[in-house]
């Protein structure tokens, strides 16, 4: 008799009933973590804003309890051990920040590829030969010599990606990567960590919300959390038409919302979990286009608007250039705003579109044209003065927030104009709800996520109800709910008047909320039009580094030629 044996794999990651509570918060972050990883999976972990994703990370790396100390509960192990120092962790772990600014080292960008080797004193030739293979392995190579700040979002991300993995660590954790990226740059971002994982056979484990741009390549499994529990452990397909992403307040992909706003009921036999894998019939299909075109008939496309008053904002032949470079940063941009206007300027990363706010709130000075606010030239006007009028919502928070607590920093601008503290608790009271902070009002800005201080700046701005907000990136590392709630309340701004100049990566947003698009490609203004106009025109968007939504594909897939048609349909039900 033969006896049967079952072949057990030791998983490389394990949280056995792990709990964690940082010391300064009266509850855990996270309960009750059952998790196995085994060597090899690609991993993502979803959830909104504060649901406890980036503390399940840095309990990864020995950020937790190393350096933000709390009570554990429970059990974690990494390969078989307890982890007992962040410098042990940093060795089976690589860790790619949402802010790769904030781990940035080096001088220069082989400096910072360098920097671990340099800890372990590498001979200078091993080090180099070893900076220039992990260079070229995510293709940053061609900028070893250049210093991080002067690089894109982009590069700074595959520079920070080589920088881990120089050691050849075994596992690779990104925190948000997708934040600060424009479309094809985020599409390349993830298609390099799978191009990485399948050269090195690393345990990918990527953090992230945007969870349609993530499945586009391989995924073994999603990892759902809400309120600091696991609420989901399944495969891509499974999760797309889960009913607890909605729950959880995450987008399901945009055509999977298609499909079930047209009718189309799906399983995971459809296999769904990817545009490249669904599998449709054709009555589905067929399904679809009867949908299409009885929305069609009921309306019209949008035309572009056109003006006879004053603008409140207008850009005449303007021209900019950053000091010590060759680059201009404007290049002879004219356009117009007008007062209740919600307008978005897209383009790829560099394209000059965040110089262009700093440009209209005083931050740099023209080299050439004229910036004009209600018909008067604006030269003269100070910062503060420039504030009174336009809001400023900078990309990066961290930049922006100056006080430790979120009450003392919303009302920071308040304060400073002499309002009386009944009237501030009454504005911060109401922005915090908007933005969704109300529970963290008394909270100290170190314990916030990266999204959290995001909104966190947003309430500074519309606390001060300025005639026109600009806004860099609103969006970037929110949650679907918040997402929301933040563009409904600038779309309630704006009809009463106010006017909403949006700085975004997201065509989406483009479509739902914004009138005109101003496409900006290598400093220059291409094109002043619809949003839809402009994914519809494919020379237009590659300029732009501007990707289609999945919605374009998804009506090739059902044989639909107008794709504008389609995504009107879709954005009118």
């Amino acid at each position: 008799m033969t006896k049967r044996t079952e072949e057990v794999t030791q998983p490389l990651i394990e949280f056995t009933d792990f709990t964690f509570q940082y010391r300064e918060q009266k509850y855990p972050t996270l309960h009750n973590i059952n998790l196995r990883i085994k060597a090899g999976e690609r991993i993502l972990i979803a959830g909104p804003s504060g649901s406890g994703k980036s503390t399940l990370g840095s309990c990864l790396n020995g950020l937790v309890p190393f350096n933000s100390k709390g009570i554990i509960t429970g059990s974690l192990q990494v390969n078989g051990t307890k982890p007992k120092s962040i410098f042990q962790m940093s060795e089976l772990v690589g860790t790619v920040l949402q802010d790769t600014d904030g781990q940035f080292i080096g001088l220069s960008s082989g400096e910072d590829i360098a920097f671990a080797l340099e800890n372990k004193s590498r001979p200078l030739d091993e080090m180099r030969e070893r900076v220039r293979k992990a260079a070229q392995l995510v293709g940053a190579d061609g900028y070893l010599s250049h210093a991080p700040s002067l690089l894109s979002g982009g590069q700074k991300q595959r520079v920070s990606m080589a920088g881990i993995l120089i050691e050849n660590v075994p596992i690779l954790l990104l925190d948000e990567p997708l934040a600060a990226l424009d479309p094809v740059t985020g599409k390349r971002a993830i298609a390099l960590i799978d191009e990485i994982a399948t050269r090195t056979g690393c345990t990918v484990i990527i953090i992230e919300h945007r969870i349609e741009d993530v499945l586009k390549n391989k995924i073994d499994r999603v990892i759902l959390l809400n309120e600091g529990r696991i609420i989901a452990d399944c495969s891509p397909d499974e999760i797309v038409i889960s009913e607890k992403l909605v729950g959880a307040g995450i987008r399901k992909p945009l055509y999977i919302l298609a499909l079930e706003r047209s009718g189309v009921s799906l399983t995971r036999e459809h296999q769904p979990g990817s545009l490249d894998s669904i599998s449709l019939s054709e009555n589905e299909k067929k399904h679809v286009r009867s949908w299409m075109e009885t929305v069609k008939q009921n309306n019209n496309l949008p035309s572009n608007i056109s003006h006879t008053d004053t603008p409140l904002l207008e850009a005449q032949n303007i021209r900019f250039s950053y000091t010590n470079t060759d680059t201009v940063a404007l290049d002879d941009v004219s356009f117009k705003l007008y007062a209740g206007e919600m307008t978005a300027i897209v383009g790829a990363n560099g394209a000059g579109k965040s110089t262009l706010a700093k440009v209209i709130v005083g931050f740099e000075q023209l080299e050439a044209g004229n910036l004009l606010y209600n018909g008067e030239d604006m030269t003269g006007l100070t910062i503060p003065e420039r504030a009174m009028r336009i809001g400023y919502v900078m990309q990066n928070p961290n930049h922006m927030i100056c006080k430790p607590l979120i009450y003392d920093e919303v009302a920071l601008g308040l304060r400073v104009r002499g309002y009386s503290e009944n009237e501030i608790s009454q504005r911060i009271d109401h922005v915090l709800e908007i933005c969704g902070l109300t529970r963290f009002r008394n909270w100290p800005i170190s314990a916030l996520s990266y999204g959290q201080k995001k909104r966190v700046t947003i309430a500074d701005a519309l606390a001060l109800e300025p005639q026109m907000i600009i806004l860099d990136e609103p969006t970037a590392g929110q949650d679907w709910r918040h997402y929301t709630e933040i563009m409904e309340f600038l779309v309630s701004l704006n009809q009463h008047g106010i006017t909403v100049l949006l700085i975004t990566h997201d065509m989406h947003l483009c479509l739902e909320y914004a009138k005109r698009s101003l496409v900006f490609t290598d400093g220059k203004l291409i094109a002043d039009c619809p949003a839809y106009k402009v994914l519809a025109d494919p020379v237009m968007a590659a300029k732009a580094n501007l990707r289609e939504t999945s919605l374009y594909d998804f009506s090739r897939i059902c044989g639909i030629d107008d794709t504008i048609a389609f995504i009107q349909a879709y954005l009118d039900t």
